[in-house]
Protein backbone atom coordinates (compact mmCIF):
# COMPACT_ATOMS: atom_id res chain seq x y z
CA UNK A 1 0.00 0.00 0.00
CA UNK A 2 1.33 3.25 -0.73
CA UNK A 3 1.45 6.30 1.46
CA UNK A 4 -1.04 7.87 -0.11
CA UNK A 5 -3.76 5.27 0.17
CA UNK A 6 -3.01 5.49 4.10
CA UNK A 7 -5.59 6.83 6.24
CA UNK A 8 -4.10 9.04 8.56
CA UNK A 9 -5.73 8.35 11.83
CA UNK A 10 -5.07 10.22 15.64
CA UNK A 11 -4.53 7.64 18.75
CA UNK A 12 -6.25 8.79 21.91
CA UNK A 13 -5.58 6.15 24.41
CA UNK A 14 -3.30 6.96 27.80
CA UNK A 15 -0.14 5.45 28.34
CA UNK A 16 -0.64 1.62 28.93
CA UNK A 17 -0.86 -2.13 27.39
CA UNK A 18 -3.93 -0.70 25.00
CA UNK A 19 -2.47 2.16 23.39
CA UNK A 20 0.90 0.08 22.79
CA UNK A 21 -1.28 -2.98 21.38
CA UNK A 22 -3.98 -0.42 19.06
CA UNK A 23 -0.18 1.19 17.85
CA UNK A 24 0.62 -2.13 16.36
CA UNK A 25 -2.80 -2.95 15.10
CA UNK A 26 -3.11 0.54 13.26
CA UNK A 27 0.46 -0.36 11.76
CA UNK A 28 -0.12 -3.25 11.00
CA UNK A 29 -3.38 -2.31 9.31
CA UNK A 30 -1.52 0.15 6.72
CA UNK A 31 -2.48 3.23 9.09
CA UNK A 32 -0.05 6.63 9.24
CA UNK A 33 -0.28 7.51 13.05
CA UNK A 34 -0.46 11.51 12.74
CA UNK A 35 -1.13 12.16 15.98
CA UNK A 36 -0.97 9.85 19.49
CA UNK A 37 -1.60 10.98 22.96
CA UNK A 38 -3.53 11.50 26.01
CA UNK A 39 -6.81 12.55 25.57
CA UNK A 40 -6.24 13.99 29.41
CA UNK A 41 -3.32 15.90 28.71
CA UNK A 42 -3.71 16.57 24.93
CA UNK A 43 -4.67 20.12 23.51
CA UNK A 44 -8.20 20.26 21.16
CA UNK A 45 -5.72 22.07 18.47
CA UNK A 46 -3.19 19.90 18.72
CA UNK A 47 -5.47 17.45 17.11
CA UNK A 48 -7.26 19.47 14.97
CA UNK A 49 -4.18 20.48 13.48
CA UNK A 50 -3.19 17.05 12.72
CA UNK A 51 -6.23 16.65 10.25
CA UNK A 52 -6.88 13.05 10.61
CA UNK A 53 -9.21 11.16 9.00
CA UNK A 54 -10.05 8.84 11.46
CA UNK A 55 -9.50 9.27 15.19
CA UNK A 56 -9.49 5.71 17.60
CA UNK A 57 -10.40 6.03 20.94
CA UNK A 58 -9.61 3.76 23.62
CA UNK A 59 -12.30 4.03 25.65
CA UNK A 60 -12.39 4.11 29.32
CA UNK A 61 -14.07 5.71 32.10
CA UNK A 62 -10.58 7.68 33.11
CA UNK A 63 -11.20 9.66 29.63
CA UNK A 64 -15.07 10.24 28.72
CA UNK A 65 -15.21 13.94 30.74
CA UNK A 66 -12.23 15.27 28.15
CA UNK A 67 -13.40 13.57 25.51
CA UNK A 68 -16.02 15.99 25.23
CA UNK A 69 -13.41 18.82 24.54
CA UNK A 70 -12.70 17.26 21.53
CA UNK A 71 -16.46 17.50 19.87
CA UNK A 72 -15.69 20.01 17.32
CA UNK A 73 -13.32 17.07 15.73
CA UNK A 74 -15.61 13.60 16.77
CA UNK A 75 -18.75 15.99 15.12
CA UNK A 76 -16.85 16.56 11.93
CA UNK A 77 -18.76 14.40 9.31
CA UNK A 78 -15.71 13.68 7.29
CA UNK A 79 -13.34 11.90 10.27
CA UNK A 80 -14.96 8.77 11.36
CA UNK A 81 -14.42 8.07 14.56
CA UNK A 82 -13.49 4.13 15.84
CA UNK A 83 -14.21 3.60 19.52
CA UNK A 84 -12.49 0.37 21.61
CA UNK A 85 -12.40 -0.54 24.74
CA UNK A 86 -9.29 -0.02 26.41
CA UNK A 87 -9.65 -2.86 28.66
CA UNK A 88 -10.57 -5.31 25.87
CA UNK A 89 -7.84 -4.48 23.89
CA UNK A 90 -5.24 -4.61 26.59
CA UNK A 91 -6.01 -8.39 26.64
CA UNK A 92 -6.22 -9.30 23.13
CA UNK A 93 -3.35 -11.51 21.79
CA UNK A 94 -2.52 -13.94 19.37
CA UNK A 95 -5.65 -15.12 16.84
CA UNK A 96 -8.03 -12.75 18.91
CA UNK A 97 -5.72 -9.44 18.59
CA UNK A 98 -5.31 -10.37 14.94
CA UNK A 99 -8.73 -10.93 13.66
CA UNK A 100 -9.44 -7.56 15.43
CA UNK A 101 -6.20 -5.73 13.16
CA UNK A 102 -8.45 -7.72 10.45
CA UNK A 103 -11.26 -5.78 10.98
CA UNK A 104 -9.81 -2.61 11.90
CA UNK A 105 -7.88 -2.60 8.51
CA UNK A 106 -11.72 -2.96 6.96
CA UNK A 107 -12.79 0.23 8.73
CA UNK A 108 -9.87 1.99 7.77
CA UNK A 109 -9.94 1.11 3.85
CA UNK A 110 -13.99 0.59 3.50
CA UNK A 111 -13.79 -3.15 2.64
CA UNK A 112 -15.06 -6.01 3.40
CA UNK A 113 -11.95 -8.53 3.36
CA UNK A 114 -11.64 -9.93 6.98
CA UNK A 115 -10.83 -13.77 6.43
CA UNK A 116 -6.69 -14.70 7.30
CA UNK A 117 -4.39 -14.60 4.41
CA UNK A 118 -3.66 -18.08 2.44
CA UNK A 119 -7.85 -18.58 2.30
CA UNK A 120 -7.77 -18.32 -1.35
CA UNK A 121 -5.12 -21.14 -1.64
CA UNK A 122 -6.75 -24.24 -3.09
CA UNK A 123 -5.55 -27.17 -0.75
CA UNK A 124 -6.00 -30.56 -1.99
CA UNK A 125 -6.11 -33.56 -0.03
CA UNK A 126 -2.71 -35.96 -0.40
CA UNK A 127 -2.59 -39.51 1.28
CA UNK A 128 -0.51 -39.60 3.92
CA UNK A 129 0.80 -42.68 5.68
CA UNK A 130 0.02 -43.21 9.33
CA UNK A 131 -2.86 -42.82 11.73
CA UNK A 132 -4.84 -39.62 11.42
CA UNK A 133 -4.04 -37.07 13.64
CA UNK A 134 -6.25 -37.39 16.59
CA UNK A 135 -8.82 -34.10 18.36
CA UNK A 136 -6.20 -34.03 21.10
CA UNK A 137 -3.20 -33.09 19.17
CA UNK A 138 -4.82 -30.96 17.23
CA UNK A 139 -5.83 -28.93 20.53
CA UNK A 140 -2.37 -29.55 22.08
CA UNK A 141 -1.15 -26.44 23.63
CA UNK A 142 -4.69 -24.86 23.38
CA UNK A 143 -4.82 -22.35 26.56
CA UNK A 144 -8.66 -22.74 27.36
CA UNK A 145 -8.34 -21.99 30.91
CA UNK A 146 -9.48 -18.33 30.49
CA UNK A 147 -12.13 -19.11 28.78
CA UNK A 148 -12.67 -21.31 32.05
CA UNK A 149 -12.59 -18.90 34.36
CA UNK A 150 -14.64 -16.42 32.90
CA UNK A 151 -17.28 -19.27 32.64
CA UNK A 152 -17.41 -19.71 36.10
CA UNK A 153 -17.54 -16.17 36.84
CA UNK A 154 -20.59 -15.61 35.20
CA UNK A 155 -21.95 -19.04 35.87
CA UNK A 156 -24.00 -17.81 39.05
CA UNK A 157 -25.51 -14.95 36.82
CA UNK A 158 -27.65 -17.13 34.50
CA UNK A 159 -30.81 -17.87 35.05
CA UNK A 160 -31.56 -21.54 36.55
CA UNK A 161 -34.61 -23.62 37.31
CA UNK A 162 -35.65 -26.51 39.14
CA UNK A 163 -32.82 -28.77 37.49
CA UNK A 164 -29.83 -26.29 38.29
CA UNK A 165 -27.38 -27.67 40.47
CA UNK A 166 -24.37 -25.47 42.27
CA UNK A 167 -23.14 -28.29 44.10
CA UNK A 168 -21.34 -25.78 46.38
CA UNK A 169 -19.82 -24.24 43.69
CA UNK A 170 -19.54 -21.06 45.68
CA UNK A 171 -17.11 -21.84 48.08
CA UNK A 172 -14.25 -23.59 45.83
CA UNK A 173 -11.75 -21.72 43.48
CA UNK A 174 -12.17 -21.44 39.91
CA UNK A 175 -9.59 -24.41 39.15
CA UNK A 176 -11.85 -26.26 41.21
CA UNK A 177 -14.97 -25.62 39.93
CA UNK A 178 -15.75 -29.15 38.05
CA UNK A 179 -18.92 -30.81 37.96
CA UNK A 180 -19.29 -35.04 37.76
CA UNK A 181 -22.05 -35.25 35.36
CA UNK A 182 -23.70 -37.81 37.37
CA UNK A 183 -24.11 -36.20 40.34
CA UNK A 184 -25.44 -33.25 38.88
CA UNK A 185 -28.24 -35.71 37.55
CA UNK A 186 -28.87 -37.29 40.95
CA UNK A 187 -28.84 -34.54 42.71
CA UNK A 188 -31.01 -32.95 39.86
CA UNK A 189 -33.67 -35.96 39.48
CA UNK A 190 -33.72 -36.18 43.53
CA UNK A 191 -34.37 -32.44 43.90
CA UNK A 192 -36.72 -32.39 41.04
CA UNK A 193 -39.28 -35.56 42.25
CA UNK A 194 -42.39 -34.56 44.00
CA UNK A 195 -42.57 -35.76 47.56
CA UNK A 196 -45.04 -38.75 48.17
CA UNK A 197 -48.02 -37.83 48.83
CA UNK A 198 -49.10 -39.26 52.66
CA UNK A 199 -51.46 -41.84 52.81
CA UNK A 200 -55.01 -40.15 54.09
CA UNK A 201 -56.49 -41.14 57.65
CA UNK A 202 -59.80 -41.46 58.36
CA UNK A 203 -60.65 -38.47 61.13
CA UNK A 204 -62.79 -40.08 63.91
CA UNK A 205 -66.84 -39.08 63.37
CA UNK A 206 -67.41 -35.76 64.95
CA UNK A 207 -70.97 -34.87 66.18
CA UNK A 208 -73.40 -32.91 64.05
CA UNK A 209 -73.50 -29.36 64.88
CA UNK A 210 -76.78 -27.57 65.35
CA UNK A 211 -77.64 -25.24 62.65
CA UNK A 212 -77.78 -21.45 63.48
CA UNK A 213 -79.07 -18.93 61.50
CA UNK A 214 -76.63 -16.13 60.47
CA UNK A 215 -77.37 -12.17 61.82
CA UNK A 216 -78.89 -10.01 59.60
CA UNK A 217 -76.79 -7.85 57.25
CA UNK A 218 -77.30 -4.22 57.96
CA UNK A 219 -78.14 -2.04 55.58
CA UNK A 220 -75.13 -0.13 53.52
CA UNK A 221 -75.02 3.39 54.69
CA UNK A 222 -71.92 4.37 52.09
CA UNK A 223 -73.28 6.88 49.18
CA UNK A 224 -72.43 5.67 46.08
CA UNK A 225 -73.16 9.01 44.01
CA UNK A 226 -69.86 10.76 45.62
CA UNK A 227 -67.51 8.77 43.82
CA UNK A 228 -65.72 9.86 40.39
CA UNK A 229 -63.50 8.10 38.04
CA UNK A 230 -60.11 10.11 37.90
CA UNK A 231 -59.55 11.70 34.36
CA UNK A 232 -56.24 10.31 32.55
CA UNK A 233 -53.41 13.02 32.06
CA UNK A 234 -52.05 13.38 28.59
CA UNK A 235 -48.55 13.16 28.24
CA UNK A 236 -47.97 10.98 31.69
CA UNK A 237 -46.50 7.55 31.46
CA UNK A 238 -49.49 5.43 30.26
CA UNK A 239 -50.00 8.07 27.18
CA UNK A 240 -46.24 7.41 26.54
CA UNK A 241 -46.64 3.39 26.64
CA UNK A 242 -49.46 3.81 24.23
CA UNK A 243 -47.04 5.35 21.58
CA UNK A 244 -47.64 4.05 17.86
CA UNK A 245 -44.97 2.54 16.44
CA UNK A 246 -41.20 3.40 16.13
CA UNK A 247 -37.87 3.74 14.63
CA UNK A 248 -35.59 0.53 14.39
CA UNK A 249 -31.49 0.83 13.73
CA UNK A 250 -29.55 -1.55 12.67
CA UNK A 251 -25.75 -1.65 12.53
CA UNK A 252 -22.90 -3.50 12.97
CA UNK A 253 -19.14 -2.97 11.89
CA UNK A 254 -18.53 1.06 11.41
CA UNK A 255 -21.71 1.49 12.88
CA UNK A 256 -21.20 3.28 16.13
CA UNK A 257 -19.84 6.37 14.45
CA UNK A 258 -22.72 6.13 11.94
CA UNK A 259 -25.39 5.94 15.16
CA UNK A 260 -23.46 8.98 17.03
CA UNK A 261 -24.05 11.44 13.67
CA UNK A 262 -27.48 10.06 13.13
CA UNK A 263 -28.67 10.27 16.89
CA UNK A 264 -26.85 13.92 17.33
CA UNK A 265 -29.01 15.05 14.69
CA UNK A 266 -32.63 13.89 16.23
CA UNK A 267 -33.96 16.72 18.20
CA UNK A 268 -35.48 16.58 21.53
CA UNK A 269 -39.46 15.26 21.78
CA UNK A 270 -38.94 13.50 18.82
CA UNK A 271 -42.38 11.50 18.95
CA UNK A 272 -41.16 8.32 18.51
CA UNK A 273 -38.69 5.41 20.23
CA UNK A 274 -35.81 4.68 18.76
CA UNK A 275 -34.04 1.28 18.91
CA UNK A 276 -30.60 0.73 18.38
CA UNK A 277 -29.35 -2.24 17.85
CA UNK A 278 -25.46 -2.91 17.30
CA UNK A 279 -23.73 -5.66 17.60
CA UNK A 280 -20.30 -5.26 19.94
CA UNK A 281 -17.82 -7.52 20.30
CA UNK A 282 -16.86 -7.03 23.36
CA UNK A 283 -20.75 -7.01 24.78
CA UNK A 284 -20.39 -3.61 27.14
CA UNK A 285 -23.48 -2.09 25.87
CA UNK A 286 -24.02 -0.18 29.07
CA UNK A 287 -20.25 1.75 27.89
CA UNK A 288 -22.62 2.39 24.58
CA UNK A 289 -24.99 4.38 26.34
CA UNK A 290 -22.63 6.61 28.01
CA UNK A 291 -21.30 7.15 25.01
CA UNK A 292 -24.57 8.14 22.97
CA UNK A 293 -25.78 9.84 25.93
CA UNK A 294 -22.62 12.87 24.88
CA UNK A 295 -24.17 13.55 21.84
CA UNK A 296 -27.65 12.82 21.75
CA UNK A 297 -30.59 15.49 23.17
CA UNK A 298 -32.72 12.77 24.04
CA UNK A 299 -32.42 10.63 27.28
CA UNK A 300 -30.12 7.36 26.13
CA UNK A 301 -31.70 4.16 28.17
CA UNK A 302 -30.44 0.36 27.99
CA UNK A 303 -33.78 -1.29 26.84
CA UNK A 304 -34.89 -3.60 29.18
CA UNK A 305 -37.35 -6.54 29.70
CA UNK A 306 -41.51 -6.02 30.88
CA UNK A 307 -40.80 -2.31 30.02
CA UNK A 308 -42.54 0.18 27.02
CA UNK A 309 -40.72 1.56 25.07
CA UNK A 310 -41.63 5.69 25.61
CA UNK A 311 -41.83 8.45 22.98
CA UNK A 312 -38.51 10.62 22.92
CA UNK A 313 -36.34 8.19 23.94
CA UNK A 314 -33.24 6.13 22.74
CA UNK A 315 -33.08 2.75 23.50
CA UNK A 316 -29.58 0.42 23.43
CA UNK A 317 -30.42 -2.87 22.72
CA UNK A 318 -28.58 -5.46 24.88
CA UNK A 319 -27.82 -9.00 23.33
CA UNK A 320 -30.15 -10.92 25.16
CA UNK A 321 -33.47 -8.17 24.99
CA UNK A 322 -35.58 -7.46 22.00
CA UNK A 323 -38.31 -5.30 21.26
CA UNK A 324 -42.29 -6.66 20.71
CA UNK A 325 -45.35 -5.11 19.73
CA UNK A 326 -48.61 -5.49 20.65
CA UNK A 327 -51.15 -3.50 19.26
CA UNK A 328 -48.90 -1.54 18.05
CA UNK A 329 -47.19 -0.65 21.16
CA UNK A 330 -43.61 -1.40 21.52
CA UNK A 331 -42.21 -3.19 24.37
CA UNK A 332 -39.31 -5.00 25.68
CA UNK A 333 -38.86 -8.81 26.66
CA UNK A 334 -35.92 -11.64 26.91
CA UNK A 335 -34.75 -12.97 23.73
CA UNK A 336 -31.93 -13.21 20.77
CA UNK A 337 -33.63 -12.95 17.59
CA UNK A 338 -34.42 -9.30 16.72
CA UNK A 339 -35.55 -10.35 12.75
CA UNK A 340 -39.23 -11.54 13.55
CA UNK A 341 -40.78 -8.72 14.95
CA UNK A 342 -40.23 -6.48 12.13
CA UNK A 343 -43.23 -7.67 9.94
CA UNK A 344 -45.32 -6.38 13.62
CA UNK A 345 -44.61 -3.13 13.14
CA UNK A 346 -47.02 -0.81 12.46
CA UNK A 347 -46.04 0.23 8.83
CA UNK A 348 -47.47 4.02 9.05
CA UNK A 349 -45.66 4.58 12.30
CA UNK A 350 -42.71 3.24 12.41
CA UNK A 351 -39.06 3.88 10.10
CA UNK A 352 -36.54 0.77 9.83
CA UNK A 353 -32.98 2.02 9.35
CA UNK A 354 -29.77 -0.14 7.99
CA UNK A 355 -26.39 1.49 8.35
CA UNK A 356 -23.15 -0.11 7.95
CA UNK A 357 -22.43 -3.54 9.09
CA UNK A 358 -26.44 -4.36 9.40
CA UNK A 359 -27.19 -7.78 8.88
CA UNK A 360 -27.91 -8.68 5.41
CA UNK A 361 -30.73 -10.66 6.20
CA UNK A 362 -32.70 -8.35 7.57
CA UNK A 363 -33.23 -7.06 4.15
CA UNK A 364 -36.05 -8.83 3.02
CA UNK A 365 -38.07 -8.27 6.29
CA UNK A 366 -37.39 -4.71 5.96
CA UNK A 367 -37.96 -3.94 2.86
CA UNK A 368 -41.27 -5.61 2.79
CA UNK A 369 -42.52 -3.81 5.71
CA UNK A 370 -41.54 -0.35 3.55
CA UNK A 371 -43.83 -1.85 0.54
CA UNK A 372 -46.56 -1.48 3.22
CA UNK A 373 -45.65 2.02 3.54
CA UNK A 374 -43.11 2.40 6.46
CA UNK A 375 -40.40 4.59 6.21
CA UNK A 376 -37.23 2.43 4.91
CA UNK A 377 -34.11 4.17 4.49
CA UNK A 378 -29.92 2.84 4.17
CA UNK A 379 -26.62 4.44 4.69
CA UNK A 380 -25.07 5.86 2.00
CA UNK A 381 -21.79 4.30 0.50
CA UNK A 382 -19.58 7.19 1.53
CA UNK A 383 -17.94 6.87 4.45
CA UNK A 384 -19.62 3.07 4.89
CA UNK A 385 -17.35 0.43 6.00
CA UNK A 386 -20.14 -2.21 5.33
CA UNK A 387 -22.57 -1.29 2.55
CA UNK A 388 -23.61 -5.27 1.92
CA UNK A 389 -26.94 -4.85 3.56
CA UNK A 390 -27.82 -0.77 2.35
CA UNK A 391 -27.03 -1.20 -1.13
CA UNK A 392 -29.14 -4.70 -1.23
CA UNK A 393 -31.77 -2.40 0.64
CA UNK A 394 -31.25 0.46 -1.99
CA UNK A 395 -31.79 -2.18 -5.40
CA UNK A 396 -35.01 -2.87 -3.59
CA UNK A 397 -36.79 0.96 -3.77
CA UNK A 398 -34.67 2.46 -0.57
CA UNK A 399 -32.91 5.52 -0.23
CA UNK A 400 -29.73 6.22 0.84
CA UNK A 401 -28.28 8.92 2.47
CA UNK A 402 -25.53 10.27 4.94
CA UNK A 403 -26.54 9.85 8.71
CA UNK A 404 -26.85 13.12 9.47
CA UNK A 405 -29.77 13.26 6.24
CA UNK A 406 -31.23 10.21 7.97
CA UNK A 407 -32.20 12.34 10.70
CA UNK A 408 -33.30 15.07 8.74
CA UNK A 409 -35.84 12.81 6.87
CA UNK A 410 -36.94 11.15 10.35
CA UNK A 411 -37.31 15.01 11.77
CA UNK A 412 -39.15 15.40 8.35
CA UNK A 413 -42.04 12.80 8.89
CA UNK A 414 -42.69 12.87 12.78
CA UNK A 415 -41.21 16.22 14.10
Amino acid sequence: MSVSEAKRVALLARPGEARERLRVALHEAGADIVLEDDPNALDVEALGGSAPQVVLVALEPAIEDSLERFDSVLHDPAVAVIFDEAELAARRQGWEAQRWARHLAAKLHGHQDVLPPGREEDVGLQLEPGLPVTPAQLHEGAEISLHLEEAADIAFELPRDDFAYTGGLATRSAAEQVIDADDWLRHATVDAAPAAAPAPSMPPPLPEAPVVAPPPVPASTFDLSTLELEPLESGGATGAARVQGAVLVFAGIGGPDAVRKLLAELPDGFPKPVLVHLRLDGGRYDNLVRQMERVAHMPVLLAEAGKPAEAGHIYVLPGDVVPFVDAGVVSFRPGAVIHTMIPQLPPADSAVLLLSGSDSALVDPVAALGEQGALVLGQSQDGCYDPVAPKALASRGAELAAPMQLAQRLTDRWF
